[in-house]
């Protein structure tokens, strides 16, 4: 059994990092959407002074000198605030890479997220599921997650930056 290891992301592990973004997002039926580079990631993460994500890796000891993945999963998170609570922490992925699941490899990244946002002090913890991810659901359902779409009616919205600039010349003058 691989030795595997939960950690703090680090610049160098970007390249690796958005590998799994894309098979993600390949997963997910979204492919096109995903435009983050490495340099980007790099630059948002450990390069700005205040860092806009905060990410963990799961490292797989024994691919460190082999010819496998050394990162096999990974939990990117950014924190939001709550007028009503303060501050919140949002996990926008947590990936564990298909041959490497059963392993009990997320279930220990999601105890390492939870950690985390216990100790900054965080109000609570979101994310987002699509609503076909039936084993997604479960994980976190298993782990106490409640649907705010279905107990609160909570409706997920976004603006692209089309509509953010057709907005910007529709009140300008």
């Amino acid at each position: 059994m691989a030795a595997f290891r939960v950690r703090a992301a680090e610049a160098g592990d970007c390249e690796e990092i958005v590998r799994m973004i894309r098979e993600l997002a390949e997963y997910e039926k979204l492919s096109d959407q995903v435009k983050i580079t490495v340099e980007v990631l790099r630059r948002d993460g450990f390069e700005e002074s205040s860092p806009l994500y905060k990410c963990l890796v799961v490292e797989n000891e024994e691919e460190k000198q082999a010819a496998g993945p050394r990162l096999v999963g990974y939990a990117l998170s950014f924190f939001t605030y709550s007028t009503w609570e303060g501050r919140s922490l949002y996990l926008e992925d947590l990936y564990i890479m298909p041959e490497y699941r059963g392993r009990g490899l997320g279930s220990r990244m999601f105890a390492a997220v939870a950690e985390f946002c216990l100790a900054l002090g965080c109000a609570r913890l979101q994310l987002s599921v699509l609503d076909w991810n039936q084993s997604a659901i479960s994980f976190y359902r298993s782990r106490g997650a409640r649907d705010l779409s279905q107990e609160e009616g909570w409706r997920l919205f976004r603006f692209l930056p089309e509509d953010l600039r057709r907005m910007k010349a529709n009140n300008t003058g």
